[in-house]
């Protein structure tokens, strides 16, 4: 049946017992699929009768659905004409997240949370303003968004203004990637699980309250009747009580016949209003059901019957060794805490949570909330270490900048997945954060480039109390080790030497790209071109031993894998110029674009940080020729 699909109006010929078919046909190819090559199978597994609701009572793309965070939109996808699956989240094949270059379904391409709401509110601000008065708008967000500032930001708009067709889905599982934590996660479990059961005639109440009022209903559809579930648990409070939006629900979330109903409610109302969806992240996948870490909320390849990984291997990950170290450093240091937003294990501190409950913060998805209660804890006398993706440092930039720096509080960043991660595609990409949040005053940037590195750097960070820190690292394997020949009395590694006294090139490598500049310089020895190879271990600021080596070199290329644009090669131009060096600098990063969803492998290679061409640019600037290397296109 699902072959049948080729738009959404196709389901509107389709009967309810064709619509439950299609769905588990949907549960299955999802399963299939997804486990070959990885994704977001959970979130899309526990969305499947909603999407079908969501494309049969509204007329996408002239009713604009918004997807908040993005991952689970796989459904909508196959909804909208989208079933090859065979190359999901690789180069050439689908995005993981929607992407307006695939289909003009997609309308907003951020995979970071909370946003869906602001676009909502200006797109349905803009149908107002300009006389399209027959479309909607539909915002779909998780329970677990709603722990993020601009939520309620956007709803404060949305809700003063209210002359507009705009419809807002609370997908609520009672999970972000792990359980939604704080206020609202108690008081929406409040309305899941407590209550009794009435029936109402359909069509006797339009709207049953706010959210937060007594008499709220969960949609079970009956013959002729809704089956109704009655909160008791909100007590006098409506946690709406000074919003003008109407609410409809709780509503099964499985139940496809309850979702349309609610959903034509809604829609017909004329004005903003609410549907608060009970959902099940995993659902119909018993391995995903019974996964209490996630839920199968992100997956890498796995053998569909059972659930189990396969492939994998590689040996350590930096995620796994911050980890660990981390909880080395916390037993020594009882001031050490960690902040994390809503990411206990992706980031690596489930252990530290496992080990020490009390010292572990889960903010929810508030990148900003946790930069900034981590310069109150600072205050306190505490050294917080806040791990988030280096994506999503971006968010949080204003209170690093005003909030840490400006105050000297002492706060580490750890940042995971930095640099250019691949799969998940150019929102995921964590290859600003050098640019960023170099121009900050007074910070420091380390970015460690295997496992004793890291470690080393964690501890040196977690140690300084006079202002931010940030460890920067990558997802993925540490590899081998990389030790150093040397250490310069300023803290620089000297990891390669071809020449004793100066040489042709210099190479200053930001993290893991050491192992492509130590693969160039054996190129380039080759052919006689001598090279050093150092790594600074702290990237900002440009410590001086490396314009002193710059000194002794006719050539001096900076390799990191963030943005070129105001990256660390433009700090240590800046450097070498201040200290009146005359070196040539080559800078080697990311274009500034937004790299496509392809692997790690493949971007790099796009960005010409190879070592093979890196190798033949190098020589051809040395000597004015190019050297017989392969240089892949």
């Amino acid at each position: 049946m699902l072959e049948r699909i080729t738009g959404p109006r196709d389901l509107d010929a389709l009967s309810g017992d064709e619509l439950e078919a299609l769905a588990a046909e949907i549960r299955e190819f999802l399963i299939s699929e997804v486990a070959k090559t990885g994704g977001h199978l959970g979130p899309n597994l526990g969305v499947v009768e909603l999407t079908i609701a969501l494309h049969r009572v509204f007329d996408s793309p002239r009713d604009p659905v918004v997807w908040d965070t993005g991952h689970q939109a796989y459904v909508h996808k196959l909804l909208t004409g989208r079933q090859d699956f065979s190359r999901l989240r690789q180069r050439g094949g689908l995005s993981g997240y929607p992407r307006r270059a695939e289909s003009e379904h997609d309308i907003v391409e951020s995979s970071h949370a909370s946003s869906s709401l602001s676009w909502a509110d200006g797109i349905s601000r803009a149908f107002a303003s300009t006389g399209q008065a027959d479309r909607h708008v539909v915002a779909v967000v998780g329970d677990g968004a709603l722990t993020g500032g601009m939520t309620w930001e956007a709803l404060n708009n949305i809700t003063d203004d209210n002359d507009r067709n705009l419809v807002i889905v609370v997908n609520d599982n009672g999970r972000s990637y792990a359980p939604t934590i704080g206020g609202m996660a108690r008081f929406l479990n409040s309305v899941r699980v407590t209550g009794g059961y009435r029936e109402l005639q359909e069509g006797s109440e339009r709207f049953f309250g706010r959210l937060g009022a007594p008499g709220r209903t969960v949609y079970r559809a009956t013959r002729g009747a809704v089956r109704g579930f009655v909160s008791r648990a909100s007590g006098n409070q409506d946690l709406y009580s000074n919003l003008d939006i109407k609410y409809v629900g709780p509503v099964d979330g499985h139940d496809l016949q309850a979702l349309e109903h609610a959903l034509r409610q809604a829609k017909e109302y004329g004005r903003p209003a609410l549907v608060h969806v009970i959902t099940e992240k995993g659902r119909g996948y018993a391995p995903a059901e019974n996964d209490e870490a996630d839920q199968f909320h992100a997956i890498g390849q796995i053998d569909p019957d059972t659930g189990l990984a396969i492939g994998g291997g590689g040996g350590p990950s930096f995620t796994g060794v911050f980890g660990d170290r981390i909880v080395e450093l916390a037993t020594e240091n009882p001031r050490i805490v960690g902040i994390t937003a809503a990411m206990l294990a992706p980031t690596g501190l489930e252990a530290f949570a496992n080990r020490f409950p009390q010292r572990v913060y889960d903010v929810g998805i508030a990148e900003q909330h946790a930069v900034t209660t981590a310069a109150g804890l600072a205050y306190g006398g505490l050294h917080p270490v806040v791990a988030i993706y280096a994506t999503f440092a971006n968010r949080a930039f204003d209170q690093l900048l005003m909030d840490v720096a400006l105050h000297r509080a002492g706060v580490t960043l750890a940042l995971d997945r930095s640099g250019i991660t691949g799969p998940d595609g150019a929102s995921h990409n964590g290859v600003w954060d050098l640019a960023i949040l170099q121009v900050v005053p007074g910070i420091r940037i380390a970015a460690p480039r295997d496992e004793a590195t890291l470690r080393e750097l964690l501890g040196e960070a977690v140690a300084i109390d006079d202002g931010p820190t940030v460890i920067r690292y990558p997802k993925g394997p540490v590899g081998d080790p990389l030790p150093a020949l040397r250490r310069t009395p300023e803290g620089v590694d000297v990891l390669a030497e071809t020449a004793d006294d100066g040489a042709d090139v210099l190479f200053v490598t930001v993290g893991p790209m050491a192992r492509i500049a130590l693969d160039a310089a054996a190129l380039l020895a080759e052919e006689g071109i001598t090279s050093t190879v150092i790594d600074p271990r702290w990237v900002v600021p440009v410590n001086e031993a490396v314009t002193e080596l710059a000194r002794r070199h006719r050539l001096l290329i900076s390799i990191e894998d963030g943005i070129r644009v105001g990256g660390v090669g433009t700090r240590i131009r800046q450097a070498l110029r201040d200290a009146g060096v005359d070196t040539a600098v080559g800078e080697l990063g990311v274009p500034d674009e937004f790299p496509e969803h392809a692997t790690r492998g493949e971007l790099l290679a796009e960005a010409g940080l190879t070592a093979e061409r890196i190798a033949a640019d190098v020589a051809e600037q040395v000597r004015g020729t190019r050297i017989p290397i392969a240089r892949p296109e």
